[in-house]
């Protein structure tokens, strides 16, 4: 059986919190793939459903959904504006962001330190 970006998402985050050390890198190294895929998807559905509008009608959808853009923003960078802007509202999405901020309070990030 496939599971969707979304289950698989949820159910790392439901794994991380018994997870430590490498486990839970893994855990979040497999979970950013994740976020990300969601995220590109999201883009696809977002240029899908609002392609056809103006660009000015899109970077005020844009500051209407609480991000920043300007009216001399690229076209592609205010449809991905709105796609983050809708992704990161999703269970996914949050989900995913709850692990990391979890994980990073005990100590573990995919960022190496420096």
């Amino acid at each position: 059986m496939m599971t969707t970006t979304t289950e698989r998402l949820l159910n790392l985050a439901a794994a991380a919190p018994a997870a430590e050390g490498e486990d839970l890198v893994g855990l979040l190294r497999e979970g950013n793939v994740l976020y990300h895929r969601g995220l590109q998807e999201s883009r696809e559905l977002i240029s899908e459903r609002l392609g056809a509008l103006p660009t000015d009608e899109l970077v005020v959808a844009a500051e209407a959904a609480g991000m920043p853009c300007t009216a001399s923003a690229d076209r592609g960078e205010v449809l991905l504006l709105l796609a983050l802007a809708e992704w990161q509202m999703t269970p996914a999405a949050l989900a995913y962001s709850g692990m990391a901020e979890d994980a990073a309070r005990r100590g573990v990030c995919l960022l190496p330190e420096e």
